[in-house]
């Protein structure tokens, strides 16, 4: 199975080093020296990584062959695929891969049925469940231990707990009255 672990960004001095945005828990074991990784574009790879660093918070690479700034450049938005075994697990027991998530049930803590997890879309702020619901419309859930306190990989589910107008708009609770929904408190406590 292969997995996204990272995008290659801007070129890093005149050495030919890149800067790597991190899309794995893992970057040790990922993204180490020695590492062989698939690319998409295909014709790019595959890559081998010489070396690697952090500098002031990012991740910098030194990719095998690569050793101008020029050649760099030319890696810019090229994704860094790593092939895994399906079987794999991640080493913290809070954590998934994405292909392990896509296809779970979504219920609610009380057995309610939401829908079915498309997709992961993992944001810089948090990680997002992309859930078809089952008239076809799709709802984005937070990936936080509050609203999705279990993942239940042997019952193929993920149980929810969400807030009031996550999954419908009309359960909202609004802070500001809004006349047009009939709301006419002007406290909403």
């Amino acid at each position: 199975m292969q997995l996204v672990v990272g995008r290659i960004g801007k070129a890093h001095g005149i050495k030919g080093q890149v800067t790597v945005e991190v899309r794995t828990d893992e970057p040790e074991l990922r993204l180490a020296p020695g590492a062989v990784l698939m690319t998409d574009p295909p014709s790019v790879g595959p890559l081998t990584i010489a070396d690697g660093r952090v500098h002031s918070g990012r991740l910098l690479l030194s990719i095998e062959g690569v050793t101008t700034r020029s050649g760099a450049e030319a890696l810019r938005n090229t994704l860094l695929i790593a092939e895994i075994d399906p079987d794999e697990l991640p080493e913290d027991p809070e954590e998934f891969y994405d292909h392990q998530l896509i296809g779970l049930d979504v219920v609610t803590a009380d057995g309610e049925a939401v829908g079915e997890i498309t997709e992961v879309a993992h944001l810089p702020s948090q990680d997002l469940l992309m859930v078809r619901r089952a008239d076809g419309r799709e709802v984005m859930i937070p990936f936080v231990q509050q609203i999705v306190p279990e993942i239940d990989l042997e019952n193929q589910r993920a149980v929810i707990t969400p807030p009031p107008g996550l999954l419908d708009a009309e359960d909202a609770v609004l802070a500001v009255p809004d006349p047009a929904r009939g709301d006419t408190s002007e406290d909403p406590s």
